[in-house]
């Protein structure tokens, strides 16, 4: 797969929209429209009702809104100019050359871009894959990225019922409700190889394989993966992996992280990428960096020597520096997950433990 892969994607469909509106398309899949100033009058005013039921989602607006709506917004002057200046700046936004980073970076390089992985993206209440505080500030770094132009790839997780709503019985006693997303109308387009069919990451665990398909968001000129692993051909319980942010047991929580961290650095693979600094925001995503020891053990690197260039090109933040922030996994579950992936390193199971241990001999 080609760099190409990088461009923005284009609507696999697009409803009948009178011509001079058929723009709108193309910006309601880029979340660059959430920090344009003329969004709202865009999107709301064809139908302020219609906006709110659709939970301020531009896709399921443009196949719900009547036609002879769009047909009256087609001949509206107003409308119309505000349409065409925000498409202006789009398109200016979007085929700038004098960006920031293109005047600072020693290394601009889409081909070794920056990969940023987090377990969640607070970039529109449209895409509800985020809970909180992380969530935000990971999407306001993918929209900060994208204005300065620095070369950077988001991977997180596509989660099939988001984070719970909330709502209270007639005693006052809080509920949880989860609610299917349907991602064909959410501002997404599922990842293709070349013949057509869904891009696949495979990882191992729990004794066998589990396919991730890719879904890509566009944030201005950031591309934002998302696995999900909600595929017919799973195991039932591989399925619900990707169901729920932050629910389940542990060991759905670790599952999340397998597919998170190594089917990521997978993803980033096939996608033809080769990042020069792969930034884990939160530990979530920590085992990325047993899958880049993999990568270069098999190509006959010393685990040492592995081990001192893998740690080069990692960097880490946290947003909770509180226990409660950061998973703790047991040595059975760990073997659970990864008892054929310390042989891959060369190491014994004590040895491998060992890289994730709290303190060093703490069993």
């Amino acid at each position: 797969m080609s760099i190409a892969t990088l461009a923005p994607a284009f609507p696999e469909r697009c409803p009948v929209l009178p011509e001079a509106l058929t723009p709108l398309c193309e910006i309601a899949r880029n979340y660059w429209w959430t920090w344009n100033p003329d969004h709202l009058t865009i999107f709301r005013e064809m139908d302020p009702a219609l906006w709110e039921k659709t939970s301020h989602n531009p896709v399921r607006m443009l196949e719900e809104v009547s036609y002879l709506r769009l047909a009256a917004l087609a001949t509206d002057v107003n409308y119309l100019n505000t349409l065409n200046r925000m498409v202006q700046s789009y398109r200016q936004y979007m085929t700038a050359e004098d960006t920031w980073a293109k005047r600072t970076m020693k290394t601009y390089d889409w081909q070794r871009p920056i990969a940023y992985f987090c377990a969640e993206y607070g970039l529109h209440e449209s895409l509800p894959t985020y809970s909180g505080g992380l969530g935000m500030l990971a999407a306001d770094h993918l929209k900060s990225a994208s204005d300065l132009g620095v070369p950077l790839v988001a991977i997180g997780l596509l989660y099939r019922q988001g984070y719970f709503q909330q709502r209270l019985d007639n005693n006052g006693w809080q509920g949880e409700l989860y609610e299917d997303s349907e991602f064909e109308s959410l501002p997404l387009t599922l990842v293709r190889q070349p013949d057509g069919s869904p891009l696949l990451v495979e990882v191992a665990m729990r004794q066998r394989l589990v396919k991730a398909r890719a879904w890509r968001a566009d944030v201005g000129r950031v591309p934002l993966f998302l696995l999900d692993t909600d595929l017919p051909e799973n195991d039932p319980i591989d399925r619900w992996i990707t169901a729920h942010l932050y629910g389940g047991s542990t060991d759905t929580r670790i599952a999340q992280e397998c597919i998170l961290g190594i089917g990521g650095v997978r993803l980033l693979r096939q996608l033809g990428l080769d990042p020069m600094v792969y930034h884990m925001n939160e530990g979530h995503a920590a085992f990325l960096t047993l899958e880049l020891l993999r990568e270069e053990v098999a190509r006959g690197t010393p685990f040492e020597t592995a081990e001192a260039k893998v740690r080069e090109k990692c960097v880490f933040t946290t947003h909770t520096p509180v226990p409660a922030g950061h998973d703790a996994f047991s040595p059975n579950e760990m073997d659970a997950f990864f008892a054929s992936f310390w042989p891959q390193l060369g190491l014994t199971r004590e040895q491998f433990l060992a890289l994730g241990a709290r303190r060093t001999g703490d069993p």
